[in-house]
């Protein structure tokens, strides 16, 4: 099921992910991230195998597993893809990068440097991913509330997901982190600044379902 909200992006950290591309960042001595289960590339996968197509990305559906996606107020783009899993959830987005180097390394430092700004706590930690994220970030009433960022950086691509909820804490969401770890994403032709979001689109189906209604 695919949910739709049209609003202000509000959620943790930046929504650009920038960087220096001349940096060697994690992973192998390319700076790319190891992803012997994924997540995958474009080019690696068959096209049609039953994912939804979101353009930048493909996801594949899953018992127990719900998609929302978060639509631009102006433009009516999509800005923000959330999969929902009983008391957990993970933001997905997908950003160009350079051809051989990874930006994780960079991109955390930004978003460690804005937690803490904001008042939260954040530390790096080994994960699932690699390193990862692990951040208590100002919610609601100003109450501290946990997230986990993790980053995967692909050829000329890198994705970023937000966990939250009981997928927050390390081991607390397998369902959601197996899901992050299918993601197909296409970084397509186009000519991208490094940190610039890959375009987003509804699905066909829920585009079709949007003009009928």
């Amino acid at each position: 099921m695919i949910k739709r909200r049209r609003e202000r992006e509000e959620q943790s950290g930046t929504d650009k992910a920038t960087a220096d591309p001349s940096t060697t960042q994690d992973g192998d001595a390319s700076g790319l991230s190891p992803r012997p289960q994924g997540p995958w590339d474009g080019a690696e996968v068959e096209v049609d195998d039953g994912r939804l197509d979101l353009g930048g990305l493909r996801i594949r559906g899953a018992d127990g597993l719900q998609m929302q996606v978060q639509m631009n107020e102006q433009g009516g783009a999509v800005s923000l893809v959330t999969l929902n899993a009983a008391d957990g959830a993970v933001q997905v987005q997908a950003f160009a990068a350079p051809r051989s180097n990874g930006i994780w390394r960079d991109v955390r430092a930004q978003l460690m440097a804005s937690i803490n700004a904001s008042g939260g706590l954040v530390e790096e930690a080994d994960g699932e991913f690699g390193v990862e994220l692990r951040a208590k970030v100002p919610g609601a009433g100003g109450q501290l509330q946990p997230a986990r960022f993790v980053g995967v950086d692909g050829p000329r691509w890198f994705l970023r997901g937000l966990f939250l909820g009981s997928a927050a804490t390390a081991g607390g969401g397998p369902a959601l982190e197996s899901a992050f770890r299918d993601i197909v994403v296409v970084r397509g032709e186009s000519a991208m600044a490094p940190g610039e979001a890959l375009p987003l689109r509804l699905p066909d189906s829920a585009q079709a379902t949007r003009a009928d209604t």
